[in-house]
């Protein structure tokens, strides 16, 4: 598995498995918790060590049951997690500090690679005390390195307001909606930008045209949206419970695009 550093100085693996209908019933993002471990036991099989959870999905706790299960040193591994942008969580200090007590708990974890804030929210001056919080765990090593998501101009305030540097701004990004203005203002302030749902709305003709690109390479469709990413420093966070789709995801790096493909792909 090919890695990025970041700005922190750690490395973090450049294909995550995002998780936030895993270990809920039917498989839906508001089901009940049933604890069920398959899907994310069958990608740490196939070799994933990057899961991406948060407070707001309400399955860390299966994370951290299934990294249990798998018998693999929690050293192997990268989590990331994220405190949601809403008064009981961000309040005051207290407030922030129970929501990572609780991150660490469900996680049954000493510390946690990559925390975020999941969200903006109207008081850049909240989000910065938020922050401030947040940079004393990654004093202590409890919190690996901190960054945000879903985040546009309030990165510059934040960048301007912080003693840490976000080390990641996780974004929307797929084709239709490449977000490419804040990827590139991110990666010019070494913030590394990580696209959720890589393989999100995407319309027939652009599936087309991504089909007849990975024809070349004996690759899905879905194979080229995710290098496109990786080769222009995107991390990805695509997310399966098919097995298959899951081994796909993580097969993309015996073949690279080229200029006049990847200048294709940015027009979809």
């Amino acid at each position: 598995m090919e890695t990025i550093e970041l700005n922190t100085g750690i490395q973090i693996p450049v294909i995550g498995s995002g998780t936030n209908t895993f270990g809920k019933e039917n498989r839906e993002y508001q089901g009940a918790i049933n604890d069920d471990t398959t899907e994310l036991l069958t990608a740490i099989k196939l070799g994933y060590r990057h899961f991406d959870t948060a407070i707001s999905y309400r399955n860390e706790a299966v994370v951290g049951k299934a990294i249990k299960e798998s018998g693999i040193d929690r050293s192997e591994f990268f989590l990331t997690s994220k405190i949601p942008g809403k008064p009981e969580h961000t309040q005051d200090a207290a407030a922030v500090k129970a929501s990572v007590e609780a991150s660490l708990a469900a996680l049954q974890t000493e510390s946690i690679d990559l925390y975020l804030i999941h969200h903006p929210w109207d008081n850049l001056a909240e989000i910065a005390a938020v922050w401030a919080v947040l940079e004393a765990y990654v004093d202590k090593g409890v919190l690996k390195a901190i960054g945000v998501s879903n985040f546009q101009e309030e990165l510059s305030y934040l960048l301007a307001n912080s003693r840490i540097k976000p080390a990641v701004n996780q974004i929307e990004s797929h084709p239709g909606k490449w977000n490419d203005a804040i990827i590139a203002y991110s990666l010019a302030n070494q913030v590394v930008p990580e696209a959720w749902g890589p393989l999100s709305r995407i319309s027939e003709a652009a599936r087309e045209t991504l089909t007849q690109i990975g024809e070349a390479y004996q690759k899905t469709w879905s194979q080229v949206v995710l290098r496109y990413q990786i080769e222009r420093g995107v991390i990805v966070i695509p997310k399966s419970h098919s097995e298959k789709h899951q081994a796909e995801n993580l097969a993309l790096f015996d073949f690279a695009l080229t200029a006049e493909e990847k200048a294709v792909i940015k027009e979809l």
